[in-house]
């Protein structure tokens, strides 16, 4: 190759990647030379340098270079040594994504097709969702009409590495004059090296994550102030205020002293009743000295600050008021040491047809949606008197659906014309909010068993609502990629949350908003998406005020700690992620569950995380303990302090339902997935 050769393919070279700079100052020096090339000093006379530059020329179009390249990476990093391949492997799924995009952008379709079915199944366990986007991408155009793949292009990836797997890979590519894999890993990896060994693969989430636009904008949306305090003059409040929070002794007689309450409360509290003595039989042995200890692990965290609400509340009744105050006056405080008693409703003979369950703040309802449009809602106390514990499902003929008087069990709600998808209780128990396949919202009275209102504004189906902790207000979630706000008085939301649709979104035309929750002060709405992040939204303003970025499959499920400060949120992968509202910052993952988790709760007090998953288990994990890290922990970035402290299996029932009843019982409902013996 002779010097003019070699100019000129430096100059394609420098503008076809962007160094407009570069170029040029280079085209000035060769005009400066009267258009000859340089001196004896220059890059010519460099043996290694020409070398390399040869082999770019002579196979800049040739696409069998990127499956060689890829390959002989591949085999190495899959043959290293055990303690450093998990972190090699990292490097693995981004080189070959934009492998694959830049054959496609060079018009080699077929070898692209080909390169794709050949190694994807190294990266589908991890990341099926996103090669199922990147499938589409055919042509060079699709690089960018297509959103997702638009993103991957203008995007970075940060990869954390221990100094000697980094130095490996290095003395690889150079070693073997791999520049095609260098100039990818240069282009679109950053490494965040650190000393020390490697970590352990499965600990740290934040391992490897993208950053580019959608980080800067998220990071920018995350600098905005937000109020997660409490309200001011709540209930919890006032009882902060009068101290009249009962001792555990005093908990046992005042959940006997319930003569003058309605049937309802009559319910609730003997569910109440029979969880405490459940309670006290376990906590014979510990005596004093557990619940002094659950005591002081309660009073350590500071109080939440308190804030105006945003929204005209509803006015409460008296005899609501004096109902709540009475069960948090009865609360069982619970901690590592003190645990609740649980209570699951097990659903039965379903024919896999139930898609949602919902239980009442008190337990005494539960319901189910169900994928031939109808919800059904049982009475607890009339399944009791009844004689049967299993709540039935489809099958209206079976004998076990009716009770003495010839009656079904069950309240029969038919109103939708497709599957229902989410179901909620009203705080008191008097309404039900259900969503539909049918693209609207129904809300039901379990008083007069009928439907009052059909709520219609979604254009594709509702996939989650829930009710505001004071009522009233209700939140729904839906497959136009928008949440949205409405009260139960108007039949057309009060608010849109359109976010998921501009450019902050990394996969515009796939998400899917598929869970939405309340915070405890009514000002924020969160929302969980197929696009792996979770958004904070003020109700008042309609913008979105926090993103949370760390998850690495679709969020399912979604929980707020009853003092604001903290979220947790669980994905299509078992991992659940808490995470701390004012910083946006991922306090722990917790890895545990091997399915998804499909709901989550915090207990009253805030101190311990309810999970519920597809894997048939329910999960208690210690809260308290991870929120009090230590300066040295904090600083070495040691954050996966949130301990499991006990695992509920069920026979083989998936969990789809949870709720912490106010006086801390744990409710759990499911469908059992094989049929009853």
């Amino acid at each position: 190759m002779d010097p003019e050769q070699v100019d000129e393919f430096v100059m394609g070279y420098l503008k076809k990647k962007g160094f407009n700079s570069a170029a040029k100052q280079l085209q000035e020096a060769l005009h400066h030379n009267n258009g000859g090339t340089f001196n004896s000093t220059d890059y010519h006379n460099d043996p290694e340098l020409t070398k390399l530059i040869r082999s770019f020329s002579q196979s800049e179009n040739d696409p069998t270079r990127y499956r060689d390249g890829y390959s002989k990476l591949r085999s190495w990093a899959y043959n290293s040594l055990d303690l450093y391949k998990h972190e090699l492997l990292r490097v693995m799924y981004p080189v070959f994504i934009h492998c694959y995009m830049d054959l496609v952008g060079k018009g080699h379709t077929r070898e692209a097709r080909a390169f794709f079915n050949s190694f994807r199944k190294d990266h589908e366990m991890i990341h099926l969702r996103d090669l199922q986007k990147l499938e589409g991408v055919l042509v060079p155009s699709h690089l960018e009409e297509m959103e997702f793949a638009r993103s991957l292009r203008q995007s970075k990836v940060n990869i954390k590495i221990c100094q000697y797997s980094y130095d490996l890979l290095l003395q690889y590519l150079h070693r073997t004059e791999s520049t095609l894999m260098l100039g990818i890993i240069n282009e679109h990896i950053n490494f965040q090296v650190y000393s020390g060994q490697p970590n352990s693969s499965s600990d740290d989430i934040d391992a490897v994550t993208i950053v580019g636009s959608f980080q800067e904008t998220a990071d920018h949306i995350n600098q905005k102030e937000i109020q997660w305090g409490l309200l001011e003059d709540s209930l919890e409040d006032r009882l902060e205020k009068t101290g009249s929070l009962l001792s555990d002794s005093e908990k046992g007689q005042g959940e006997s002293k319930d003569g003058d309450v309605d049937d309802s409360k009559k319910r609730s509290n003997e569910i109440g009743k029979q969880g405490s003595s459940l309670k006290k039989l376990k906590k014979d042995k510990a005596g004093n000295a557990t619940a002094k200890v659950a005591r002081q692990e309660t009073s350590i965290v500071s109080p939440a600050p308190r804030v105006k609400p945003e929204l005209a509340l509803p006015v409460m009744s008296t005899d609501v008021e004096e109902s709540i105050l009475e069960d948090l006056r009865n609360r069982v405080q619970l901690s590592s040491v003190a645990m609740p008693s649980v209570s699951f409703y097990t659903f039965v003979n379903t024919h896999n047809g139930l898609n949602c369950a919902s239980i009442s703040h008190d337990g005494s309802l539960v319901a189910g949606g169900f994928s031939d449009s109808s919800i059904k809602v049982w009475n607890m106390a009339k399944i009791g008197q009844a004689g049967s514990g299993a709540l039935q499902g489809e099958s209206d003929t079976n004998d076990q659906n009716v009770g003495p008087n010839g009656r079904r069990n069950y309240t029969l709600l038919l109103g939708h014309s497709g599957p229902v998808y989410s179901a909620t209780f009203s705080p008191p128990g008097d309404f039900v909010l259900s969503s539909s396949a049918d693209t609207t919202i129904r809300l039901w009275s379990t008083q007069l068993n009928a439907n009052l209102v059909c709520y219609k504004g979604h254009n594709y189906p509702v996939w989650d609502v829930q009710f505001s902790p004071f009522g009233h207000y209700f939140a729904s979630c839906s497959h136009d990629r928008t949440a949205r706000i409405w009260s139960m008085d108007r039949v057309q939301p009060l608010r849109i949350m359109a976010g998921h649709l501009s450019d902050v979104d990394v996969s515009v035309s796939l998400t899917i908003v598929r869970c939405v929750q309340w915070h405890p002060n009514c000002n924020y709405i969160a929302t969980g998406s197929s696009d792996k992040t979770v958004r904070l939204w003020d109700v008042q303003t309609g913008e979105c005020v926090r993103i949370f970025i760390g998850h690495r499959s679709m969020v399912l499920s979604l929980a707020m700690s009853p003092d604001g400060r903290y979220m947790a949120s669980g994905d299509e992968d078992g991992t659940i992620m808490m995470w701390d509202l004012s910083t946006a910052r991922c306090i722990t993952p917790l890895m545990g569950h091997n399915s998804c988790v499909w709901s989550l709760s915090y207990s009253g007090e805030g101190s311990l995380l309810a999970s519920g998953s597809a894997d048939c288990t329910v999960k208690l994990w210690d809260v308290t303990s991870s929120t009090k890290l230590t300066k040295a922990e904090e600083k070495n970035g040691n954050t996966n302090r949130l301990r499991s402290l006990r695992t509920f299996p069920t026979k083989s029932t998936p969990v789809h339902a949870l709720r912490f009843s106010r006086r801390n019982l744990l409710f759990a409902a499911g469908a059992l997935s094989k049929p009853a013996s």
